[in-house]
């Protein structure tokens, strides 16, 4: 099992590419589900997950092809040979119950099994098998399978979600697409994901309005055709790789991304006394010298706060001057790097859903274990900016959402190495 060891190195300096997005690029490829015609993503991120996704695609008889290193992803579904998602391939991934509603909505019946994922707490499939009902879709839970037939085909309904969920909004968007009639999602997810996936669905012959709003209307056509489509900069990283020099000092150039897509996440910063500017070529985030000031983080939906930058950020907390408070409002049993990063010196004290951070003025290299995919990265980020050296295990978590972190961090001065097989 690989580690990664980071040692403490001062000032980060230089530019860093931020890759496509990983959650928009997963529910951008189940859209290939859709048709008959190929589908063609750019700017795919390179990532574990995006293999395990194409396993599952090519399980149902789904061809994918990865051409120019794996930024550019060919599917085409146009002879599905298995309408099953196999519990051996869904376990390893939550996002691989997006192939219910296309499977649904392209066939009229889907086999699929509930996800796995990171354990960070329950996140239930229920509102995404809501949706579908709504929509006419019979549904039975039996054996760990969700058992989903439309006979005569889906119809348009009204949707509301008794609360925001970006996965099921996005299954009942592609369900709605072929549809008969027209489906109203209320209290749908506004995320830069969701944006995504409704330009590409539209590009492919969707007739779709509001997306980014709380309220999307989708009118159902007969067939989508292909399309090819640009994946959007993944916001999650962008924010990761804006908090290497908001931790460690200096000024780091992310390429590629906007403050539209992290704008609550960027008001924190500066608050924090780390400056942010749009360049032409993306974002420069710069800090200067003396401590951070220490402030108070509440993860909402998009376009509040993200939920997947909360473990970082509570990393740059640790050593603020002053007491910080992160609520988590999205998941349950989301402070799991809290105690990691306690053994480097943090202090931190977890109250259910609510961490308070008293900064440190410097933590210290600990060997620590990653418990999840931004967690892993967390600590990480603690390391750059640590005394002595970081030993992070269990980082197969990493490799599901950042490509090629050390590249990327070396690059701009930091002092980070894999070892392989520990």
């Amino acid at each position: 099992m690989d580690s990664i060891i980071v040692t403490g190195n001062g000032p980060l300096n230089g530019q860093i590419p931020i890759a496509g997005a990983k959650n928009a690029c997963l529910t951008l490829m189940p859209a290939t589900l859709l048709s008959e015609e190929p589908l063609t993503l750019t700017n795919a991120p390179r990532l574990s997950d995006i293999r395990t996704m194409s396993t599952l695609l090519q399980s149902l008889g789904a061809e994918v092809a990865q051409m120019q290193g794996g930024q550019v992803l060919a599917l085409s579904s146009h002879d599905l040979v298995s309408h099953k998602a196999e519990y051996d391939i869904v376990r390893k991934m939550r996002a691989s119950i997006l192939v219910l509603g296309p499977l649904l909505a392209r066939a009229g019946h889907a086999v699929v099994s509930l996800p796995g994922g990171c354990a960070i707490g329950a996140r239930p499939v229920d509102l995404h098998l809501k949706a579908l009902e709504a929509m006419g879709a019979e549904l039975e839970l039996r054996d760990g399978y969700v058992h989903a037939r439309a006979p005569s085909g889906l119809r348009g309904g009204v949707v509301e979600f008794p609360f925001v969920s970006v996965g099921a909004t996005e299954n009942a968007l592609m369900a709605a697409t072929l549809a008969r009639g027209t489906t109203v999602l209320k209290n749908a997810a506004r995320e830069p994901e969701i944006v995504d996936l409704a330009q590409c669905l539209r590009r492919m012959g969707a007739r779709i309005e509001g997306e980014g709003t709380s309220t999307i209307t989708i009118e159902g056509v007969d067939r989508l055709g292909g399309a090819t489509h640009a994946v959007v900069a993944d916001r999650i990283e962008l924010g990761t790789y804006m908090l290497a020099p908001a931790i460690c000092g200096g000024e780091v150039e992310c390429l590629g991304g906007r403050i539209a897509l992290v704008e609550a996440f960027c008001e924190r910063l500066d608050a924090a006394g780390i400056r942010v500017e749009e360049t032409a070529a993306g974002l420069k985030v710069t800090r200067g010298n003396g401590r951070v000031r220490a402030v108070d983080v509440v993860t909402e939906p998009f376009p509040g706060f993200p939920t997947d930058l909360q473990a970082q950020m509570m990393a740059l907390l640790a050593t603020a001057d002053g007491v910080s408070v992160l609520e988590e409002r999205i998941f349950e049993n989301r402070f799991m790097h809290a105690p990691e990063l306690m053994r480097m010196g943090a202090k931190i004290d977890v109250q259910g859903g609510t961490a308070t951070v008293t900064g440190v003025e410097r933590l210290r290299g600990a060997p620590v274990m990653a418990t999840d995919l931004r967690a892993s990265v967390s600590l990480i980020l603690a390391g750059l900016a640590a005394e002595g050296e970081t030993t992070v295990s269990r980082v197969y978590h990493l490799d599901r959402g950042y490509e090629h972190v050390e590249d990327k961090l070396s690059a701009v001065g930091a002092r980070i190495e894999r070892i392989t097989g520990q």
